[in-house]
């Protein structure tokens, strides 16, 4: 197999973040449509992550928050978001690089995304190991949507249809 020296799987990955990006910062202009609302799962130890303390404790390695009913002053960058959001009664304000998103979920429609984390790809990058792209998967509701599973190794039927598709599919090989 030839050597991807272009790394599609990176270029698949900064692509699939900037749908993150484009639907965070259209929320934070115009607010939530319809019945549309987001867990969003992040790598707590990654550089550029902002908790309190006390957050930080509490979730030493992943947290998943939802953008639904409770959050306020969402701010897209082009590299991060903010938002502020109340933990236990305690208003607290999370900073989080798309960089470390590991999956994004919108169980309203169903929609989701899978991402690696940019430093377990960077570790893991050698031109004889394929790199896995992020993944659409479906979500059938919050409680099997947290976090996002991983993407199946082929196709699978989903109730309601929904089938897992692994971009690595559509590659030539």
């Amino acid at each position: 197999m030839a050597t991807d020296l272009i790394r599609y799987d990176l270029l698949a990955q900064a692509a699939l973040r900037g749908v993150l990006r484009t639907v965070l910062a259209d929320v934070a202009k115009k607010g939530l449509p319809g019945e549309h609302h987001f867990n969003i799962s992040f790598n707590t130890t990654a550089p550029g992550v902002r908790l309190s303390e006390r957050m930080r404790k509490q979730y030493p390695q992943v947290m998943t928050i939802v953008l639904q009913h409770q959050f306020w002053d969402l701010t897209v960058g082009e590299d991060a978001f903010e938002v502020g959001l109340s933990f236990g009664g305690a208003p607290e304000r999370v900073a989080v690089p798309f960089d470390a998103v590991t999956a994004f979920l919108d169980p309203a429609v169903q929609f989701g995304l899978q991402f690696e984390t940019m430093e377990a790809q960077a570790e893991d990058a050698s031109p004889a190991k394929e790199q896995e792209p992020a993944a659409l998967l479906p979500a059938q509701s919050k409680a099997d949507a947290l976090p996002a599973p991983a993407p199946e190794p082929e196709p699978e039927k989903r109730e309601g249809g929904a089938e897992v598709v692994r971009l690595d599919r559509f590659r030539k090989k």
